[in-house]
């Protein structure tokens, strides 16, 4: 028996693994991944709780822009939502020059909060 035989019918290569033949299938080649802290939160959660659409972007090749995306738009929604914040709760760097534990206390406040937002909105949805 030949190792690999070609079927013109459907287009598929199969190679010859033990008695059988199985078709050589390979993932579409997407983006490369570039995403941080917040792709790979999605990454993770995707893969624990939302495990069809998991697989449904990895066997699409879209997982990977997906991630991407996800990642792209939290930080920029973060950046965001921490100006916002700063301007309502009346931070500015005359503060931080004045009390400086003050500043960052009520910045990794400011943080926390854009960050839980942020998780909430775009990454475990």
């Amino acid at each position: 028996m030949k190792k690999h035989i070609y079927d013109k019918k459907n287009g598929l290569s199969y190679t010859l693994v033990g008695d059988y033949y199985l078709p050589d299938l390979l993932l579409p080649r997407g983006e490369t991944p570039n995403y941080g802290k917040y792709g790979s939160l999605r990454l993770r959660y995707l893969k624990e709780y939302k495990r069809g659409m998991y697989v449904s972007l990895l066997t699409q090749g879209k997982l990977v822009r997906h991630l991407n995306t996800v990642d792209k738009e939290s930080s920029e929604r973060m950046e965001y939502l921490i100006q916002s914040m700063k301007q309502q709760h009346g931070i500015t760097e005359q503060l931080k020059a004045e009390d400086q534990m003050k500043w960052v206390g009520l910045m990794n406040n400011i943080k926390s909060a854009a960050e839980e937002i942020v998780l909430k909105e775009l990454v475990y949805i």
